[in-house]
């Protein structure tokens, strides 16, 4: 297989004319059309392929253009009657708000006027149509070069659709993909309400009472409220992950996955692939998520050997899950633990709310982490009466989301005074070698603040990480290379006077710790990881093996003496 995985690619067409590798999704446009309303929300976690979808659909319906070339060969030329009917047959107006954002009210509806000029000016045709007034030109200019006015830019929507219908005669189709971004930045900056009178016209006016529309799509994350801003529209169609129809045509199926493999000649991958970025449920349906898939085998495509990473994590600051993690009570804290463990918690999911509701209970939030893909559900609810989901981490990459806002505990707790003397203890154990001091600490540390993760040795190396980077006298280094191979933790001395290397080691049962501790030293010795300190003018080094079995732990340490650059 030659073809060019579409790294980034959102744009159908694009996608299409280059002959990058694409998974046929094409059905939707079938069953968005069997299963039509006049307003149809979908909503979906982000990167599992809203846009490339509307833009596929932008394609499939836009007049003026001839896309039979683009579709060749998909499975929706497989409806000669949809096909006939619709195909290039619909004006379109599309907008994508996935860029509006920012710090002020002001500077968001600068992005907002931006998108609208944007598509102002792929349908600049419109200012030359014969069937278009003097006046109504005039507004067209005015948005397409950024001087509209706020009422011109709130009806801009509306107002555009209505162009397309008289120059074609036909009514409009409206595609909003990531609606909801610019309410989500507006809760995170402070000008949410402002945001919300906007939108409740902006929105509304060209769904609820608009005559040119013949239909719109509509994206997002989250399905908000609709006394939030779809006052008024009472032909909504809303699709999210809990509804059965359209679960497939978002994000990768297993089937889809397995052959994009066996197209690469890298089915060896496949059990990896499955624990790091499967385990969404959308409806009754299991699927990977596209973004990760396709960037991680564009990587393996180079390297057979690279093992599986966080590329999701990266597409987003995690805001939501910060403001979880902020307002966790210890009980939530006990709960994300258990999920980190690959337990289930029961919560009932409220598919529908307002920004402003967030913050107002823990409850709240969870519904958002599931509809927005940091958990999953195992099952629908055990009976008609309850109301409570079984909820889960989907895989392995988001399991890493949890962990290093877990760690991030341990930062925050290093400014209560007791703590904070408990670890200075720890960090003077460490320079002078006190194995049973530091095993004195971690289990009281381990006692109080976490619980075990069985068979996750990166927990307990994210416990340590967090709790030693507290320390203002050394720098921490995590995962580095060093000699013959990659360490678990590096530390440095400011001074350049002491270096420490420490490897981590998870015991299946207790009486194995002992044994780990010695292999762990083993390793570093083997791996030459002290090499790191030869030639950067470090006297001391210590070596420690550091064994964890549940609450318990246990340290062996060796002591170096490096002069000029050369070990003694």
């Amino acid at each position: 297989m030659n073809q060019r995985l579409p790294v980034g690619a959102d744009i159908f067409e694009s996608l299409r004319k280059q002959d990058c590798y694409y998974v046929d999704k094409t059905n939707f446009i079938r069953d968005l059309l069997l299963n039509c309303g006049t307003v149809n929300l979908f909503t979906r976690p982000r990167r599992f392929g809203k846009t490339l979808n509307m833009t596929m659909l932008k394609a499939f319906f836009e007049a003026g253009a001839d896309h039979r070339d683009i579709f060749y060969g998909l499975d929706i030329m497989k409806e000669q009657s949809i096909c006939d009917r619709y195909m290039n047959r619909y004006p379109v107006v599309f907008l994508s708000l996935k860029s509006v954002q920012g710090r002020t009210f002001d500077d968001a509806m600068r992005r907002v006027a931006s998108q609208v000029s944007y598509e102002c000016d792929r349908l600049a045709f419109l200012e030359e149509s014969q069937m278009i007034d003097q006046d109504n030109c005039c507004d067209f200019t005015a948005l397409k070069t950024q001087t509209a006015t706020r009422q011109q830019l709130e009806d801009s929507l509306k107002f555009l659709s209505s162009m397309l219908k008289k120059h074609y005669g036909q009514k409009a189709i409206l595609l909003v993909d990531e609606y909801d971004v610019p309410l989500d930045k507006a809760f995170h900056n402070g000008y949410y309400d402002d945001m919300v009178d906007f939108m409740r016209i902006f929105l509304g006016e060209a769904f609820k009472t608009n005559e040119a529309l013949e239909f719109a799509v509509v994206t997002g994350c989250l399905r908000i409220s609709k006394e939030s801003i779809f006052t008024g529209v009472n032909n909504l169609k809303i699709n999210t992950i809990t509804n059965k129809l359209h679960g497939e045509h978002f994000g990768f199926t297993d089937s889809e996955v397995r052959k994009l493999l066996e197209d690469y000649s890298l089915s060896f991958a496949y059990d990896d692939l499955r624990k790091w970025y499967n385990g969404y449920r959308f409806g009754s349906t299991d699927v990977y998520c596209p973004w990760d898939i396709v960037n991680h085998v564009s990587e393996l495509r180079v390297d057979p050997g690279i093992e599986p990473k966080s590329y999701w994590n990266n597409t987003s600051s995690n805001e939501m899950v910060k403001l979880f993690v902020g307002m966790a009570d210890s009980t939530t804290r006990s709960e994300i633990e258990d999920l980190v463990a690959g337990k289930p918690v029961a919560k009932a999911v409220n598919e529908t709310l307002t920004y402003g509701e967030l913050g107002k209970s823990i409850d709240n939030l969870w519904g958002v982490l599931f509809l927005t893909g940091y958990l999953t559900r195992t099952q629908a609810p055990k009976d008609a009466r309850s109301k409570l989901d079984e909820l889960v981490i989907p895989n392995l990459e988001v399991r890493e989301i949890f962990i290093e806002k877990i760690r991030d505990w341990f930062a925050e707790q290093l400014n209560e005074t007791s703590i904070r003397n408990e670890l200075v203890r720890l960090y003077r154990a460490f320079f002078d070698g006190d194995c049973g001091a530091i095993e004195e600490v971690l289990q009281n540390q381990l006692r109080t603040t976490i619980s075990y993760f069985d068979d996750y040795e990166s927990y307990y190396h994210g416990f340590l990480t967090g709790i030693l980077i507290g320390c203002a006298d050394w720098s921490v280094k995590s995962n580095r290379e060093a000699g013959d191979g990659r360490c678990d933790l590096l530390i440095t001395k400011n001074d350049g006077t002491i270096g420490i290397v420490i490897e981590i080691k998870h015991a299946k049962e207790q009486k194995n710790i002992p044994s780990m501790c010695e292999n762990a030293l083993k390793q570093i010795e083997e791996k030459s990881y002290r090499d790191v300190f030869l030639a950067s003018g470090v006297k001391h080094v210590r070596l420690y093996g550091v064994a964890f079995w549940k609450k318990t732990c246990k340290v062996q340490s060796i002591e170096l003496e490096i002069e000029s650059g050369i070990e003694n």
